[in-house]
């Protein structure tokens, strides 16, 4: 206010006349040194946050493509700062995966990986005897061609599990790759009686060279558009976080907080500060014919390989057992140490093995548990269908028409009587929705940074499924900004409940192999454990809990997984003597 005190009677002088010409510096020398007084006092009472001075939505900037003879890229990994490279660098390790074969013109579909020439063999006890709880079940798994031949080399995408259908108890296994076309799943013995293996074959080796030659050359294959509109003109073009062009002008709206990068052609008529809305755009599908064969349903993608001998065995109880072993896995010149399973199903609940005691929550005690508390949703449609599921079993919570889109929100129900509050909003670009106001499109990081936080506060963050068809930079950059806000709001308040949903397999198609394929997501899963390791953020594994589960791998499971996940939200904010179940 003093600012704009000095600043209103700099113009009453002048439109007085009183600053004639040979007085006009020392008027605006005065201006100036009691303006900078009344920022210096500010800055020694500690009272401006230099952060709230920039604007709050980003101010578009207009620039052009170099001219080229090839398209210039507007990608973000083509600007990862200094600390983002060497994050970027030591996930390789993480991310790791065995060379896979080249395409030729004049490859044929009978010399990839057939599923059903495949096989599986459960190896004997070591140090034989019987099988008891507490023991690592190894299967030996061979990968063959159509043709019968065994293969040669490794990068096959594998999923493995342990079940009885009777129990309804499941565990997740360890597939180890020995990159010479056998494999190896180790799967720890966690309940008594019937046990059996099955292996699945997601992609064959040739369909992971698709899917990275995609990445590095079609990186813009999903696309999204937006409405640009002022007065009785309206005009929409493509958005992304890569744009090409040679000539061609576009508008930068790359978030100045975070400096992630989203960029629009510029439209022809209007100016970049037109711009009203957000959509997904389309898909491009540039595959050869040969290249669109290695993703065939009940061909060669979510095919489950036989057993060559029995597929399952027989486990006694152990009294001795006391934790689960870890053993050590080596494998061409790296080790990969194999740890536990995060958890498993028996009796159809899961079972934490983190130390976590997970209970089951019926609506009377999910009121008890949030009694209080706000819980705040971000991300994804995966973390929107756990704030549905909350707004579907508490009867008194009741959701506001905030008038926004129900698939971005903000989103927002409130028990008035418990004091229960749940909103949803969903992370920034790239997001695959239905058009979404640009005003509503908040970065996560940016929110969180918002969040007072506190003992009553549960933060849940889910963001992985839009980010699959990007270079894995795009993510890396996004789950850094998100753990830099985190980290801030637990030492403002930490007492704050902040936990992350992981990626997730799911059903498969052609057209969700090339856009959300498993090993985009398994990819992206391991960057978001390595990235949020050692941070006091609780996991919820999406992961396991569905690889683990009898039901269908899909992006939103089904209901008697996602009251599992749920409950491990619930069990995470609410010790058992705050709830009578």
């Amino acid at each position: 206010m003093a600012a704009v005190t000095v600043h209103q009677e700099m113009s009453s002088l002048v439109r007085g006349g009183i600053c004639r010409p040979f007085r006009s510096l020392k008027c605006i020398s005065v201006a100036i040194f009691t303006l900078c007084s009344i920022i210096l006092v500010l800055l020694y009472k500690g009272n401006i946050n230099w952060m709230s001075l920039k604007p709050k939505n980003k101010v578009s900037r207009t620039a052009t493509a170099k001219p080229s003879a090839q398209p210039v890229s507007t990608c973000s990994f083509d600007s990862l700062s200094p600390e983002e490279l060497l994050v970027f660098d030591s996930l390789k390790d993480v991310i790791f995966w065995p060379e896979t074969p080249s395409l030729k013109s004049d490859s044929s579909l009978n010399d990839t990986s057939d599923p059903r020439r495949s096989s599986f063999t459960i190896l004997p006890r070591s140090g034989g005897g019987s099988w008891r709880v507490g023991d690592q079940l190894q299967v030996s798994i061979t990968i063959r061609d159509f043709h019968g031949r065994p293969k040669k080399s490794g990068g096959d995408v594998l999923l493995a599990r342990l079940h009885n259908s009777t129990f309804h108890a499941g565990v997740a296994g360890h597939v180890v790759d020995h990159r010479n076309g056998s494999y190896s799943a180790f799967f720890s013995l966690l309940w008594e009686g019937r046990a059996q293996v099955e292996v699945v074959l997601v992609h064959p080796s040739e369909a992971v060279t698709v899917l990275q030659k995609l990445t590095e050359e079609q990186p813009d294959r999903i696309y999204f558009n937006s409405l640009f509109w002022s007065g009785s003109v309206s005009e929409t073009t493509t958005c992304n976080v890569c744009l090409t062009g040679t000539q061609q002008k576009f508008c930068d709206y790359s978030d100045l907080r975070t400096g992630e990068p989203w960029f629009c052609y510029k439209p022809h008529k209007l100016d970049c500060d037109a711009r009203i809305s957000h959509a997904r755009g389309g898909f491009r599908q540039n595959l050869k014919p040969t290249e669109e064969k290695l993703f065939q349903c009940d061909v060669n993608m979510k095919v489950s390989i036989p057993a060559s001998g029995p597929e399952n065995i027989d486990v006694l109880p152990n009294p001795k057992v006391q934790k689960i072993n870890v053993p050590i896995y080596k494998h061409g010149n790296r080790m990969t140490f194999k740890t536990r399973p995060s958890g498993y199903y028996y009796k159809g609940a899961w079972q934490a093995l983190d130390g976590t005691r997970v209970h089951q929550f019926n609506s009377r005690a999910i009121s008890q548990c949030l009694e209080g508390k706000a819980v705040l949703f971000y991300g994804d449609s995966t973390v929107r269908q756990w704030y549905e599921y909350l707004t579907n079993s508490l009867p008194g919570l009741k959701e506001f028409d905030l008038q926004t889109s129900k698939q971005s929100g903000p989103l927002m129900a409130l028990d008035y009587v418990n004091k229960i509050l749940v909103t949803f909003r969903s992370h920034g670009p790239p997001i695959r929705f239905a058009s979404s106001s640009v005003s509503q499109l908040q970065y996560v990081a940016n929110e969180l940074d918002r969040v007072i936080g506190g003992s009553n506060t549960v933060v849940v963050i889910g963001v992985w499924s839009h980010f699959s068809t990007f270079p894995v930079e795009v993510y890396v950059r996004r789950l850094l900004n998100i753990r830099k806000a985190v980290a801030r709001l637990l030492n403002r308040a930490p007492g704050t409940t902040v936990v992350v949903r992981t990626a997730n397999p799911k059903e498969m198609t052609l057209y969700e192999s090339l856009t959300n394929s498993d090993w985009f997501s398994l990819q992206r899963d391991k960057i978001l454990r390595e990235i949020f390791r050692g941070t006091k953020v609780k996991l919820v594994d999406a992961w396991e809990m569905i690889l683990a589960h009898h039901l269908p791998h899909k992006l939103h499971p089904d209901s008697d997984i996602l009251k599992n996940m749920v409950d491990v939200l619930l069990s995470f904010a609410c010790p058992l003597a705050d709830i009578q179940l």
